[in-house]
């Protein structure tokens, strides 16, 4: 599967190294930090049982390997004034999902893109303010790339992040 774009306009996913085996502490770490990705180094010390040190460590090392990708704030759509979602599906021009993705990273209304196998071959999530923005989305802009042979849209009737337990 191809990196995702970061933040900083960076590539993650480190598809260059091989998969790094995490231990109970690692997982431990993860699940915390899932939870509250601000929690301080001393508290994920304190909770997994090891030095503030070797906490530090261990989080740089999971960022540096590309397991954590990094930071970033769960946002209520609604609440930021993008009430309408919806999921699209893209057919594209075989061979073009890298054009296609660098076209689809510069759209602010996209929040996750997705290279999949079945009928389609994109799935995208989006969020806009309104139906009428939705519809432009899709009719004017998605449309317009050249290598959109069709799309499909989903409207979200509500939607719910899974919180991990924590």
């Amino acid at each position: 599967m191809a990196p995702e774009q970061m933040a900083d306009g960076s590539e993650s996913g480190r598809g260059d190294l091989p998969p790094r085996p995490l231990d109970a502490i690692d997982e431990d770490i993860l699940q915390m930090l899932r939870s509250d990705g601000r929690a301080s180094i001393r508290s994920v010390a304190e909770r997994v049982h090891v030095s503030r040190a070797n906490a530090y460590a261990r989080i740089n090392r999971l960022i540096e390997d590309g397991v954590i990708r990094g930071f970033g704030a769960r946002i209520n759509h609604e609440r930021a004034g993008q009430g309408a979602a919806a999921y699209i599906t893209l057919k594209i021009v075989q061979n073009s999902w890298r054009t296609v993705r660098a076209q689809l990273r510069a759209l602010p209304e996209v929040a996750h893109i997705a290279l999949v196998s079945g009928d389609f071959d994109v799935l995208l999530l989006v969020h806009t303010p309104d139906n009428r923005n939705l519809r432009e989305l899709v009719l004017t802009r998605l449309q317009s790339i050249p290598e959109v042979l069709s799309t499909r849209t989903l409207l979200v009737f509500e939607e719910e992040d899974v919180e991990p337990e924590g």
